[in-house]
């Protein structure tokens, strides 16, 4: 099981925890909403929880859940610059459908 990130993933995380003065990584998660049933969870963390899986990418740490572990195999997570917009993005292989907001999956 792996995930990923890309450079521009890790550059950013790095920039962002640089400025906020501490940080271990992010984590990435899964929780139930929306309407195709799942959606993306990433937020900063400090320390990691024991039952956490590390992925480590261009010195960035990567932190999943077990649950969530299954829903996330071969995701690669990616930072974009889209006209005015900028944001993660994620490629991930599970995912089945897509709801026409984008705010949820389903696999």
């Amino acid at each position: 099981m792996a995930i990923t990130l890309t450079e521009a993933a890790a550059r950013h995380v790095s920039r962002y925890m640089e400025r906020r003065g501490k940080g271990l990584g992010v984590r990435l998660g899964v929780k139930t909403s929306g309407c195709s049933g799942l959606a993306y969870q990433l937020e900063y963390v400090d320390e990691a929880a024991p039952e956490d899986v590390v992925f480590e990418n261009h010195g960035v740490k990567l932190l999943i859940d077990p649950k969530s572990l299954a829903y996330l195999d071969g995701t690669q997570l990616d930072f974009v610059r889209e006209g005015l917009n900028e944001g993660f993005k994620f490629s991930n292989p599970n995912e089945r459908d897509r709801c026409g907001c984008g705010e949820s999956f389903r696999v």
